[in-house]
């Protein structure tokens, strides 16, 4: 295995945030004390209400768009309706200060998922409210925000508005809110800005950006006034900002079973890496995606890859966080004892590469330790090279989605990281003083190398390619 930097080592420099302080992981158990309300704190469920939710004459042509895959569908049906909703919705009497809608995994967190989405319609509505299982995040940008944006386009204020302070929150774990992010991404891409801000209730395992937003390391015990509480601190908490990396991955073209993050690249252009193309084979795929937590390759990632199988095989024995932990325990006792050895420096081996962006990793917790110079880099890319050899399966994970990478013996992959042009719009889940400079929770890439082994040395593990 090979890891090349391929650009000038990034500053430390952070990009400024619109408003609030520093980011730091925050202690789970902390965050649901806090959640539980104890801080005495009443929340008025109407007032909440008032200050989120949609007139009801768009939030239902919103729906109508998406539900129809056509975004016009929802413009005429407001035209038709929109009038009576102007003139008198019983529910909303003024402009809501903040708009706001909520993805819900409800396969997430156990039983609590569908407990979840039934306490937030009857929070905001059912119709702002949207089950990632039936609507998905691209679906919402391209039929339901352009619904919105048809309005404004027309004269209507109200839906101007609204799309324009649009605030979004999803429940989920790391891989949902990141499947969120890359949808609202597009919105960069198309020059389609404002991009909403998003926050975080807290519903996977790991949950490492909820964390580093101050959102919590897990769903709190008291769930149904956390809720309210996180609904609230949604509304007008500051907004920061999050990079993120683009994996591009050339390989011998074959059938691999991805993550919903990665996507095949059809029109890559391998001229741009001279020194890649001659190592690669004449038939060559190309797979591409992004990752706002982190990318790693070999024992975590092998770890990962055993518990979303056997949770896809036994999905009864994953029904919440501590289980999961339980569960990832058990497979972190048992696999990824194996070192692999480094093709362009003999003699050193090592059992993963985690490319980090976060403050915190594999829920809450600092892998290398005190960093130290010869496990830590810094860098703006990353190119990695990886070949076979009694093994031609490498595990590889990319936040928290785990797939199995081919790699061959003749031939090289090659890993090319990258950052993203753009950061994502974040909210922050603590209310921090305005006087404060804060900056992007990122702003470097942090490439961790696990356990290394000077040497293959048998009484710590035999070498196997990753």
């Amino acid at each position: 295995m090979a890891s090349e930097g391929v650009k000038n080592e990034m500053s430390n420099s952070r990009a400024g945030a619109e408003e609030g302080g520093t980011v730091a992981a925050r202690s789970s158990v902390w965050e649901s004390i806090r959640g539980c309300g104890i801080s005495g704190m009443r929340i008025d469920k109407e007032e909440l209400r008032r200050r989120i939710l949609m007139p009801a004459y768009l939030r239902l042509a919103m729906v109508s768009a998406i539900r129809a895959r056509d975004a016009d569908a929802g413009t005429e049906a407001a035209m038709k309706d929109g009038a009576e909703g102007r003139r008198g919705d019983p529910e909303v009497d003024e402009m809501p200060e903040a708009p706001m809608v909520v993805f819900v995994n409800s396969r997430s967190g156990g039983r609590h998922g569908p407990q979840l989405k039934l306490r937030l319609q009857e929070l905001i509505s059912e119709e702002q409210v949207f089950d990632l299982s039936v609507t998905q995040p691209p679906q919402f940008v391209r039929y339901g925000l352009t619904c919105l944006e048809n309005l404004a386009n027309l004269g209507d204020d109200c839906a101007k508005a609204v799309r324009e302070n649009l605030r979004i929150m999803v429940a989920g774990g790391d891989g949902t809110v990141g499947w969120v992010l890359g949808s609202l991404g597009e919105l960069f891409v198309q020059k389609r800005e404002p991009v909403p801000p998003t926050g975080i209730i807290p519903l996977g395992t790991g949950n490492d950006l909820s964390r580093s937003f101050g959102w919590g390391g897990s769903f709190p015990f008291v769930w149904r006034s956390a809720v309210k509480r996180s609904l609230l601190k949604a509304v007008s908490n500051p907004i920061q900002h999050l990079d993120s990396w683009h994996v591009t991955i050339m390989m011998q073209e074959t059938g691999l079973d991805l993550p919903y993050s990665l996507k095949p690249l059809q029109d890559y252009d391998l001229t741009q890496d001279v020194d890649i193309q001659r190592e690669l084979p004449e038939s060559v795929s190309c797979i591409g995606g992004v990752f706002y937590n982190y990318l790693s390759i070999g024992m975590d990632a092998q770890v990962a890859y055993g518990f979303h199988h056997l949770r896809n095989k036994k999905p009864y024995l994953a029904q919440g966080p501590i289980s999961n932990k339980l569960i990832y325990a058990g497979y972190g006792c048992t696999q990824g004892w194996f070192f692999t050895p480094c093709m362009k420096t003999p003699g050193l081996s090592v059992r993963a590469i985690v490319l980090l962006n976060l403050d915190s990793y594999g829920g809450g917790r600092h892998p290398w330790g005190r960093p130290m110079p010869e496990y830590l880099e810094k860098a703006a890319a990353v190119k990695l090279e990886l070949r076979g050899g009694q093994w031609n399966k490498a595990y590889m994970q990319m936040d928290g989605e785990p797939w199995k990478q081919s790699i061959e013996r003749e031939h090289s992959t090659f890993v090319k990281i990258e950052r993203v042009a753009f950061q994502s719009r974040m909210i922050s889940g603590k209310r921090l003083p305005l006087s404060w400079n804060c900056g992007a929770v990122s702003g470097t890439k942090l490439t961790c190398k696990w356990m290394e082994s000077h040497g293959n040395n048998p009484s710590r593990g035999s070498t196997r390619p990753l």
